[in-house]
């Protein structure tokens, strides 16, 4: 018992040495200042420490996985939460911000987290997930939809399906799915199975049988698997497809979710646990994906638009009901509308459209395109039309996706679009 927990506190001193590395020291600012200071103290050295501290806290829990009942249970739930904080700290791997450079990015998240858990390639990884998943969040193409979708998560889902639907990792359909994801993930590379193989052997070796099921199997195979759900299920409005316009920071802000903004207790659980390095700030991160996830909470106390959506969205998405887009009683700031209503020549109401008419940093301009894929005349374009990723997406200044521009309406008549070649079609 003492050694394990040695080894736990071991590793938790580890991952504060990068901690300590990124601390951003600003309470709230712009993204380029965060870029800024992100860009200053990049390295290669601190992320192997917290990879090495995430994997010492793992080898302490098999430790304690030999000590009864209680211990094989705290070792279960323990690794299964290592995994999910390896799971994020390979994501910003991916968005090329965890290490200065692309290959120690891709060498880390590879050895420290693809490898051992038996996850896609990175390579895979980055394209569903960079170039795929954040331009398209909740729309047809969104590959996270497919993955809703198949456990039944769409638009208008009934009550019971949805309670079912919270624990689908658990069932015996989840399980399987996971099992022929994992099969998937292994086939065809050879060395896949080594790794996986070698996490099994350390298991043993660290605590016997006891280690390799409740530190391995269990972790891998359901419970890890549930973290990660839940994780997915809280991130985008999947329930609200309706198309959002606007700049970045206000698409995001229509369909990101922001949990607990009030309950700072249950925001510490949650980024300890299931939500770990800035996922409870996917609003943040998805404004901007090129910051680490150290500098997102600062971002976010300085993005105009707050999240629009919170837990009572979701529980309105398992009622049955979709969710208006832009739903005002659904934001962080709705006692302000109340109080607005009650007395609104003291208290004026929250306006989305102000928001527009303020910039956001980082961002390149692009054509504004009417629905026939024209550029609207000068002075005609909806709010103009931002390119997404940012300029400087990773720790280098880089971007790492594609430059694909968020989809825009125009207010102009089609037979009053020029087209693209014209160089007078520019947004105002």
């Amino acid at each position: 018992m003492l050694l394990a927990l040695s080894l736990i506190t071991t590793g938790i001193l580890l991952r504060q040495v990068d901690r300590l590395r990124f601390s951003p020291r600003v309470r709230a600012a712009d993204s380029a200042e965060l870029i800024a200071i992100q860009r200053a103290r990049a390295n290669d050295w601190t992320p192997s420490f917290l990879i090495a501290g995430q994997w010492m806290q793992i080898v302490g829990y098999w430790t304690l996985a030999g000590s009864g009942t209680l211990g094989a249970v705290a070792a279960a739930t323990g690794v299964a939460v290592q995994f999910r904080h390896l799971q994020e700290v390979s994501h910003h791997a991916v968005h090329g911000v965890l290490a200065r450079t692309r290959r120690t990015n891709q060498l880390l998240a590879e050895v420290g987290a693809h490898l051992p858990l038996g996850l896609v390639p990175v390579a895979v990884r980055r394209k569903r997930h960079v170039r795929d998943h954040h331009p398209n969040a909740t729309l047809a193409n969104d590959p996270n939809l497919a993955e809703l979708a198949a456990a039944g998560l769409r638009p208008g889902i009934q009550r019971r399906a949805f309670a079912a639907a919270l624990l689908h990792p658990l069932t015996a359909r989840g399980i399987r799915a996971t099992a022929v994801g994992l099969a998937d993930n292994l086939r065809p590379h050879p060395v896949r199975w080594a790794g996986l193989a070698a996490v099994f052997t350390a298991a043993y070796l660290t605590g016997g049988w006891t280690a390799v099921l409740a530190g391995v199997l269990v972790p891998r195979m359901v419970l890890y698997p549930l973290l990660a759900w839940w994780s997915l299920l809280v991130e985008h409005t999947w329930w609200d497809p309706e198309h959002r316009t606007g700049t970045p920071a206000e698409v995001e802000a229509g369909r990101c979710m922001r949990l607990y903004p009030r309950s700072r207790t249950l925001a510490a659980l949650a980024a300890a646990t299931w939500l770990p390095y800035g996922d409870l700030h996917h609003y943040a991160h998805s404004a901007h994906p090129g910051l680490r996830w150290n500098y997102l909470p600062a971002l976010e106390r300085h993005l105009p638009a707050p999240p629009l959506h919170t837990c009572r969205a979701l529980h309105r998405a398992g009622l049955g009901h979709t969710t208006p887009p832009h739903s005002t009683d659904l934001t962080p700031a709705s006692h302000q509308r109340r109080a607005a209503h009650r007395n609104p020549v003291r208290s004026p109401p929250f306006r989305l459209d102000v928001l527009r008419r303020q910039p956001l940093e980082g961002f390149e301009r692009a054509p504004c395109l009417s629905p026939a894929g024209a550029s609207c005349l000068p002075g005609q374009c909806r709010a103009g039309s931002l390119r997404w990723p940012p300029l400087l997406s990773n720790a280098q200044g880089h971007s790492d996706g594609a430059s694909l521009p968020y989809p825009r309406s125009c207010t102009a008549p089609p037979g009053q679009c020029r087209s693209d070649s014209d160089p007078k079609a520019a947004p105002r």
